[in-house]
């Protein structure tokens, strides 16, 4: 069972520590096994820049752990598909796009870290044009922060569900990026 949020500072509670992002990671894996069997028409698309670690994981998890032959693993940049592109005072970083898939008519799962407003799915949406028309496209994401959409939008598959004021920001860290796999609820 997942324990209750800890606070680490005046401004800082952590939300999932290394061994509960690890059993919601392996969950997770086993509900797309479950609705994607052995992958040979889906492909797994983390979103850039900080969905590219929940994806990367994933899809070493089910290669490593469920021995998933074959499996299609891409990265997407929407920098230049958000609709908040144009008003940024200071300049944006584009991140890198690798798609060496095919997206016509598979299925697509994108991967993100937190889902907030749904803005950078829409942006995901349309990114994805670029590169075919997949058959269906599903959205997993480690933290569903509800009750901020600004956009209909929610996941199909979600790690941990989040009521975090607007003030409040989630942040997740990756061992890869950060040291560290946990995520935090930080108070601005």
């Amino acid at each position: 069972m997942l324990t209750k949020p800890v606070w680490i500072t005046m401004s800082q509670k952590v939300l999932l520590n290394a061994t509960e992002v690890n059993i919601i990671l392996h969950r997770l894996a086993c509900q797309l096994i479950e609705k994607h069997n052995d992958f040979s028409n889906t492909i797994l698309i983390g979103i850039q820049p900080r969905g590219k670690y929940l994806a990367n994981r994933l899809a070493s998890m089910l290669k490593t752990d469920y021995k998933i032959k074959n499996l299609q693993l891409g990265h997407l940049d929407i920098t230049f598909y958000r609709d908040d592109f144009r008003r940024s005072d200071k300049p944006l970083e584009a991140n890198t796009t690798e798609m060496n898939v095919q997206v016509e008519d598979k299925k697509v799962v994108f991967i993100d870290d937190v889902l907030y407003t749904g803005r950078s799915i829409r942006a995901a949406l349309t990114a994805i044009q670029s590169f075919g028309r997949p058959n269906e496209i599903e959205l997993l994401t480690l933290i569903d922060r509800r009750f901020s959409r600004h956009l209909p939008i929610q996941p199909d598959y979600r790690g941990r569900q989040v009521d975090a004021i607007n003030n409040e920001k989630v942040k997740v860290n990756w061992v890869e990026n950060d040291g560290e796999d946990a995520v935090y609820v930080v108070k601005s």
